[in-house]
């Protein structure tokens, strides 16, 4: 059923998102959930398990969002090089303004959210680097599939570190990952490269 016509699973997710983001993890309770949504608490427990679970859903949720905006990054790019800072300056633009990423990230309400982002963060960087790698594959084809594997997932781990333990300036950064995937892959750059 959900609230206004949408699937219960989404009404779901938006008021977890929303709750997560006002009142952190610790005073979330399942029950806040299912009022905010509209359905009885058992539904929330029958959908996500426990609260772990539905805060994993959200995060996931929250990714799959952030992966489609990087696919219509890259699809803007036909140069390797400027697709990547492109996609990484994405990334650290949205992540910036994203109210949950923050949640998660620095511990409001409590950090225990934070092992969704980091050392439980498998689901969430296996989707990111498996589906970029993919998208890649699509626009260049000609690149190495194996070598594309490897160089985007330590893409997405190196962007993830810089996000929680900034080491520079955004765009300094951008060329920095967009460097390390081209030179990984032997791609020449079209596009002038500062800071080489």
């Amino acid at each position: 059923m959900g609230t206004a016509g949408r699937p219960v699973r989404e009404s779901l997710l938006d008021a977890a998102a929303d709750l997560l983001v006002e009142r952190g993890y610790r005073a979330v309770r399942m029950r806040d959930v299912a009022e905010a949504a509209g359905v009885s608490r058992q539904t929330v427990y029958n959908e996500f398990g426990d609260k772990w679970g539905l805060a994993q859903a959200v995060v996931v949720r929250d990714n799959e969002r952030y992966l489609d905006g990087i696919d219509a990054v890259l699809s803007e790019h036909d140069d390797v090089y400027a697709a990547v800072v492109a996609a990484v300056t994405y990334t650290l633009e949205t992540s910036a303004d994203d109210q949950l990423k923050k949640a998660v990230l620095t511990g409001a309400g409590g950090d225990e959210m934070l092992p969704l982002l980091t050392t439980q963060a498998e689901p969430v960087l296996f989707a990111a680097s498996a589906r970029i790698a993919e998208h890649a594959l699509r626009q260049w084809p000609h690149l190495d599939r194996d070598a594309l594997t490897e160089v985007a997932d330590a893409a997405v781990r190196l962007t993830m570190s810089h996000l929680m333990l900034p080491s520079g300036p955004p765009e300094t950064f951008a060329h920095f990952v967009a460097r390390l995937v081209t030179r990984y892959l032997s791609v020449p750059a079209k596009t002038t490269r500062p800071h080489a």
